[in-house]
This record gives C-alpha cells, structure tokens and sequence, in this order.
C-alpha cells in the first residue's frame, strides 16, 4: 500500500486523527502539546495519533496529503481541519467543539 492510500485509511477510519511529533502521553514539540491541549479542553481525552517521527514516508506523505507543510495536522470524519494555530483558533471562536460534536 502507498503512503498516500495508507494515510486516507488512517484519517477515514477514526473520528479524530492528529498526526504529531510524539504522542498525546509524549507529545515531542510544543505545538504538538498545544494541539493535544486542545483536544483535550474539547473533551476529546484519546485521540487516534500518528507519531510522524516514527515513520518518515508518513511525516513527508501526510504534507502531501493535505498540501499542508507544517506538523501536527488535525482530521475530523476525515476532513483536514489544520495545524495547532487554526485548532486555537477554531477552539477559541467555538467552532473546533462544534465539529468535534457534529
């Protein structure tokens, strides 16, 4: 399976994914930290997370992916929502509660 067709089976069969440096326990970098925080205040206490770290072909396919060049990257039902400034943002603003509920 190519790196492509593995991570859209990865961000379709879980509700919410994150991929990041580390993992929710480890998170590896602040903003990896930042966006488990969030997750967290939004009730969302177990993440499916991907470790880009472990993995080079995911940490450079999962750019490509979503022609995003910055890790961690949030998917909900599948749909790309963004790195850890547009999670703030969107949990600031109540809309990141709001996805997560729909």
């Amino acid at each position: 399976m190519d790196v492509q067709a593995q991570i859209k089976e990865i961000v379709e069969s879980h509700p919410v994914v994150l991929f990041m440096k580390g993992n929710a326990k480890f998170p590896q970098c602040g903003f990896s930290g930042r966006a488990i925080q969030i997750l967290q205040a939004c009730g969302v206490n177990d993440p499916y997370t991907v470790n880009v770290l472990d993995d080079a072909d995911i940490r450079q396919g999962i750019k490509e992916f979503a022609n995003w060049p910055t890790i961690p990257q949030l998917y909900i039902k599948g749909e790309f929502i963004g790195g850890s400034d547009i999670m703030t943002e969107m949990y600031q603003s109540g809309e990141l509660q709001q996805a997560l509920k729909a």
